[in-house]
């Protein structure tokens, strides 16, 4: 797990550093409440411990800060704190933490609140991966993918790089199905994900959009390279037939992209899913360019 701290008191930073080291948990230790921020939004932590009483941006406003964020990584936030009174505890629990540990620092007691944050993070994450994620592939299912291409869409237009979207499409599903039942198709679907997966780089994103299509996001990506990928992907499944039980069945898709010129998320879906009409309508197990 990794941890940061925001304490703009030296001697309590170092202790908490050596304390939390020693406990075998990453730490990153800043001054204040504008560097813990900038180090957040530079990488995932799964935990904050920020001082409450901080120059520039204290502990209260950095929680909300985070929290106006809807990452869909959570954070964990504990403040320190020196003051007594449930009306404090109450105002940063309105602010965004999740606990609190009163100065000086007991081993044992932080200790043991770490334990409690653990168990909340793993039970967050379960619940975060059942809640955003397609329970048959494992991709990010269609509400998850569609905010992952807004928040792209959003970076790409602040820092003015390309990207691009590919949906994909199983040809001849439904014969699938009527031919070897839907346990097969269930397998030809995971079987076509993890392909696609495959070819993705880190940066990618994949969902199942609906069905038997999925949505690929690529960002930092223009046209050529995006066809280029959107082609490596249709290789990678039809070249292979899959094999299940005794059978060895053939798999085709079609495939349509689109480069982002301006669009909101809905209309780049739309012009990529016209290009992928077009494929279905040229013969199928193909790739086509928006116009």
């Amino acid at each position: 797990m990794k941890i940061l701290i925001a304490e703009d008191d030296t001697p309590s930073r170092l202790v908490f550093g050596a304390i939390l080291r020693k406990l075998g948990y990453t730490v990153t230790a800043v001054v204040d409440g504008r560097k813990a921020w900038r180090a957040w939004q530079q990488d995932h932590y799964s935990l904050l411990i920020s001082d409450w009483m901080m120059p520039d941006i204290d502990g209260l406003e950095l929680c909300k800060m985070i929290r106006a964020e809807h990452s869909l990584q959570y954070t964990y936030i504990i403040l320190l704190t020196s003051m007594d009174g449930k009306g404090s505890y109450l105002e940063g629990m309105k602010a965004g933490a999740d606990d609190f540990i009163t100065k000086p620092i007991d081993e044992e007691y932080l200790a043991a609140r770490l334990h409690v944050a653990q168990r909340i993070l793993a039970l967050h994450k379960t619940l975060h991966l059942q809640a955003t994620h397609d329970f048959l592939t494992g991709l990010w299912n269609r509400g998850a993918i569609m905010d992952n291409l807004q928040k792209e869409l959003t970076r790409a237009e602040r820092w003015r790089t390309p990207i691009s979207v590919i949906m994909v499409d199983l040809d001849h599903f439904k014969q699938v199905n009527d031919t070897y039942g839907h346990s097969t198709g269930d397998a030809l679907l995971c079987e076509a994900a993890s392909r696609i997966g495959a070819l993705l780089r880190p940066s990618d994103r994949a969902g199942r959009y609906g069905g038997e299509e999925f949505l690929i996001i690529v960002p930092n990506c223009a046209r050529d390279n995006a066809l280029n990928l959107a082609e490596r992907i249709r290789r990678s499944i039809s070249e292979t037939p899959v094999h299940i039980h005794s059978e060895s069945i053939s798999m085709t898709i079609s495939l349509g992209v689109a480069t982002h010129g301006g669009e909101d998320a809905a209309t780049l879906i739309d012009v990529a899913d016209k290009a992928l009409y077009r494929a279905k309508k040229a013969g199928r197990n193909r790739v086509e360019f928006s116009e």
